[in-house]
Formats: C-alpha cells, structure tokens, sequence
C-alpha cells in the first residue's frame, strides 16, 4: 500500500536523508525529486529525465510512467499513482475531527392571511372549540355548494326551455364540418 504524504512531510523526510549523507561524508547536493507522472520519490541515480522541445524537463521514476506519459493517460485514473490516491482518499493516516453541526433554531413566522398573533391564539385554544369550529366550517361549506348547485340546475333548466322552443335549422354533418353545400338539381 502507497501512503500518501503531505508537501511538510516529504519535506522533513528529505532533510532527514540529507542529514543522514552529511554524516556518511557523501555529497551535499544530493536531492530527491518527484516523479511527474506517478508522484513516487526518485532516489539519486534512480529514474529517467525527459527533454521536451521547449526544454521543459520531465522526471519519470521507470519506463512504466515515461511510456504512461508519452500516450497522454492521465495519471489520476489509474489507481496506482498518488495523484488518484489523494482524488480518492486512500491511506490518509490523520484522524479528521468531525465537523460539528449546527442545531436549526425554531423561529416562528407569520404565514400570509395570519398574524403570529392569531396563530398562537389558535394555538392556545382548546381542543373542543377547535373541532367545534371546524365543523361548523365544513357545515358552511356544505351548504354554500348545494345553493351553487341548485342555481346552476335552474339556470340549466332555463336554458334547456329556450333551446327546446327555437326550431332548429337542417344541414348535413358535411355542412356543419365545413363543406360546400351541395348543388341543387335544375334539371327537373
């Protein structure tokens, strides 16, 4: 399994290996660099450099990753490379602290057509003249569409009697569709 670091300890592990050459008496310029395609550590005397036209260097840590690089795939969707390790959240050691939520504060509202007022009076009212109320309004409502029913049956009787009493004028289904009448016969 790769584990992923951050920039401050890769760092802090390089200066470690510098420190560690100082001591064996090697050479101070020794630096380890990243690969540009896998993002692995390239150790002095490990990996391959490659020049493009307009001189930008790029390092790979083996043929794996130069030829990855060469055929234009992009590091972050194969599952070995660090860039997709870090897209992916894999091998994190940091315990993350838990994001605190925040508790919603009730706040009451007036609603249009009510005040806050009127609402908590509703509120406050007892159970019995809340029913009480309600059917009354339900009563009401009752009532009021029987009366819109018996002006509409009147209205319809009313209309039905002045259609009866009109004759009605004969043409064919052709003529009300919108046809030409038909000629008449001059032959007889």
């Amino acid at each position: 399994m790769i584990a992923v670091q951050t920039a401050a300890e890769f760092v802090r592990e390089k200066n470690m290996v510098l420190r560690h050459h100082r001591r064996r008496g090697m050479n101070d310029h020794l630096v380890i660099e990243l690969c540009n395609f896998s993002g692995f550590k390239i150790y002095p005397g490990h990996g391959k450099v490659f020049v493009k036209g307009d001189s930008r260097t790029y390092r790979f840590i083996n043929g794996k990753c130069e030829s990855y690089f060469m055929q234009r795939l992009k590091p972050s969707k194969l599952d070995w490379t660090v860039v997709f390790r870090r897209l992916h959240k894999k091998g994190i050691t940091e315990e993350v602290s838990k994001k605190k939520t925040r508790r919603t504060v009730k706040a009451q509202r007036a609603v249009v057509g009510a005040s806050l007022d009127a609402i908590k009076a509703k509120r406050a009212q007892k159970p019995e003249v809340r029913v009480a109320q309600r059917q009354q309004a339900l009563r009401q409502a009752k009532e009021k569409k029987q009366a819109d029913e018996q002006k509409k049956k009147v209205e319809k009787a009313k209309s039905s009697a002045t259609r009866a009493a009109q004759p009605k004028a004969k043409f064919s289904k052709q003529a009300a569709k919108g046809a030409a009448p038909k000629p008449k016969a001059t032959s007889r």
